[in-house]
């Protein structure tokens, strides 16, 4: 019986760790871009999307990202998230973002596209590197056309 308990157990634990639905941490200069297949080594412009499911798709850039939402069902996707320009390595929710497009910002797909966490955070880069600030909305209706 005891053997029984701990066999639920396990069976419940393994449910709840594989409906797990979050981020996870991009290995850099290792992991790939799903949609230019290209390594990941920008620990400023890397990107990433987790589904309803928890499956994870990771991108060397924002860009990449969007341009993979159009072959993708958008639909079963419960995560956008992209790297904080100011905080290398940290994944911010994309739909919240700020987005600043400057030639002076080079990203790894040349779309010049960086993230912010913050309004505020965006237009003092904004002030040192020009550009155009975005949100998720705009931005996705700028890279469409």
């Amino acid at each position: 019986m005891q053997t029984l308990k701990h066999y639920y157990t396990g069976i419940l634990l393994l449910l709840f760790f594989s409906c797990n639905v979050s981020p996870k941490a991009i290995n850099y200069g290792d992991d790939g871009c799903y949609f230019c297949k290209m390594t990941i080594v920008d620990k400023v412009h890397a990107a990433e999307i987790v589904t309803k499911k928890g499956k994870i798709y990771k991108f060397d850039a924002s860009e990449c990202m969007i341009h993979f939402m159009k072959e993708f069902d958008t639909s079963e996707i419960k995560l956008y998230l992209s790297n904080n320009y100011t905080a290398p390595e940290s994944l911010i929710d994309a739909t919240k973002s700020t987005f600043l497009i400057s030639k002076n910002i080079p990203s790894p797909m040349g779309a010049y596209l960086s993230a912010f966490k913050t309004e505020e955070d965006a237009k003092k880069i904004q002030s040192e590197k020009g550009g155009t600030l975005y949100t998720w909305n705009q931005l996705l209706a700028h890279l469409k056309n």
